[in-house]
Formats: structure tokens, C-alpha cells, sequence
């Protein structure tokens, strides 16, 4: 392992967050919860996937 990208990281430890907040959102039995921690997940996921394509397209990868 070369060099640790932070900025993944970061990424992953708020997607984990978001899918906790969706457990979460089931136990409190909240509709509009669970469906806006699912739209979080979604853009969280989208922008991670997004930065890793300008980092291949830049080189840094």
C-alpha cells in the first residue's frame, strides 16, 4: 500500500454513516427518514464515484 487517499476515506466513513442512519430511520419506523438517508447515500456514493473518475483522468490514480 502506497499512499492512503484521505479524501476516500472520508467518502467511505460517510456512506457508512448514511446507511446507519438508514437502519436508524427503520427502528424509528420514519418513512420520510429512511427515504432522505437513502437520497444521502446515493449522493454521497455519486460524488465518490465522480472524484475517483477526475483523479483517474488526472493521473493521480
Amino acid at each position: 500500500m502506497k499512499n492512503i487517499k484521505w479524501i476516500f476515506v472520508l467518502y467511505a466513513l460517510a456512506a457508512l454513516l448514511a446507511m446507519g442512519g438508514i437502519g436508524i430511520a427503520i427502528a424509528l419506523r420514519s418513512v420520510p427518514l429512511i427515504l432522505l438517508t437513502i437520497l444521502l447515500l446515493c449522493v454521497i456514493m455519486g460524488l465518490g464515484f465522480k472524484k475517483k473518475k477526475e483523479m483517474i483522468t488526472a493521473g493521480e490514480l
